[in-house]
């Protein structure tokens, strides 16, 4: 092989190496995790640093890779056909093109690519430097492409879509948790904390049938048994009915004025807000904390009570359940046999539907809670011994009061016996 020869092939490798930079570079810097990366910037890592700033300024970055890519890419194609040429006369243009598609392919894309896939982090700290002065260098190009970018941006006007999306977050979550970088428990929290917006006081509050309260004009010395009778810490407080709510007192403040020989409501109680059911619950949880209140009275658009939402009730959206040692664990789904299972009507609609393993839209009925739902699908108040079907489920009322159903039966089709029954759900 003579001087010439060797020089191309020479150039050809070194145009090879600069296209394998160049295509794990891009994939780096597309692929690396900023989150991470501005966390080493911030723990002092100068490398970090700058891979960060490049990767923020994305677009100037891709045009220098562009550029870079092609200039060795066509330079190595060039110099591929001239050797070629030389060796094998009239064909060596076209085994040029065969051999140079296959190397540049094998050796300058999908390799380099997929090792800068692997290892984007270090990739991109690695190559940091190099990028900062190319990226120096090519300024006048960038700049043409900047103005080029531009141009197309004023000329295809189009709705912006970069903002990330709630849906888009949560599918981020789940992916952290299949790779195993989020346990259970923290994937569990996380998904609530991106529900927790969405969900309305509506949502989460106790009915109106099971709050329990007194009327102001109750005897001083009778509250005592109320309040051991439900072993609640805080008692509503009404005039005349439940519909004219006109605070609460605490169980402790009570008992000091009892001991005190104190005889007057009036001096304990304390003020309730009343809120409507369509508010957020993170609206109310700052009402609640800028108030320094525990509770707020959920009133419907008729001015009635619909019921009470508390602090606690909140923070259970987030956290999951909270238990202390005075609180009576209620199984609201009990499996009685093979495919039925016994429902306290007080159960969440959407925890029912989840047990169940239906795939229905919750948001397709008015109702939040399982009397509710009972209730649209008779269509009118229900009785012992009502009976309906539902996407092949047989629901029988077993309880229920002059009012509202209080207990259920769903029986399973036979098809489904068999099946495991989802989580089961206690208060």
């Amino acid at each position: 092989m003579d001087g010439s020869l060797t020089g191309y092939l020479i150039g050809i490798l070194i145009c090879i190496v600069c296209s394998a930079f160049f295509s794990a570079s891009e994939t780096a810097y597309t692929t690396l995790n900023r989150i991470r990366m501005k966390t080493e910037a911030e723990a002092g890592n100068s490398r970090a640093a700058l891979a960060l700033r490049i990767s923020e300024n994305f677009d100037t970055f891709l045009s220098t890779v562009l550029v870079g890519n092609n200039v060795v890419n066509i330079a190595s194609t060039a110099m591929a056909t001239v050797m070629f040429t030389i060796l094998f006369a009239n064909n060596g243009a076209s085994i040029s093109t065969v051999v140079m598609t296959v190397v540049i392919l094998i050796f300058g894309e999908i390799t380099p690519k997929s090792l800068a896939k692997e290892y984007p982090e270090s990739f991109a700290k690695a190559v940091a430097p190099i990028f900062r002065v190319l990226m120096l260098i090519l300024t006048p190009v960038n700049f043409l492409m900047k103005q080029w970018k531009k141009l197309l941006r004023h000329l295809f006007k189009g709705e912006s879509k970069n903002k990330m999306t709630s849906e888009e977050l949560r599918n981020i979550v789940d992916e952290a948790h299949n790779e195993g970088g989020i346990d259970e428990d923290n994937v569990e929290l996380l998904r609530s904390a991106l529900d927790f917006d969405d969900q309305e006081a509506r949502d989460i509050l106790t009915p109106r049938v099971d709050l329990v309260g007194i009327d102001v004009e109750t005897p001083f010395e009778e509250i005592a048994d109320v309040f051991l009778e439900n072993t609640y810490s805080r008692l509503l407080v009404y005039k005349e009915t439940i519909d004219n709510i006109i605070g609460m007192v605490h169980e402790k403040d009570y008992f000091c004025a009892l001991h005190e020989g104190q005889k007057e409501l009036e001096p304990i109680i304390t003020k309730v807000i009343y809120v409507s059911s369509s508010i957020q619950i993170f609206d109310l949880l700052r009402v609640l904390q800028q108030r320094k209140l525990h509770m707020a009275v959920v009133v419907d658009e008729f001015g009635g009570t619909e019921g009470i939402v508390t602090m606690e009730d909140i923070i259970e959206e987030l956290v999951g359940e909270i238990w202390d040692e005075h609180d009576e664990v209620k199984h609201y789904i009990q499996k009685v046999d093979n495919g039925r299972y016994k429902v306290d009507c007080g159960a969440n609609l959407e925890d029912l539907f989840e047990f169940l393993h239906l795939s229905v839209d919750e948001d397709a009925f008015d109702s939040v809670t399982v009397n509710g739902w009972v209730s649209e699908q008779l269509e009118r108040v229900p009785t012992v011994g009502d009976t309906f079907e539902f996407e092949g489920l047989r629901v029988t009322v077993t309880g229920a009061t002059a009012h509202h159903a209080v207990e259920i039966l769903v029986q399973l089709p036979d098809e489904r016996k068999e099946e495991p029954s989802g989580k089961d759900t206690a208060k």
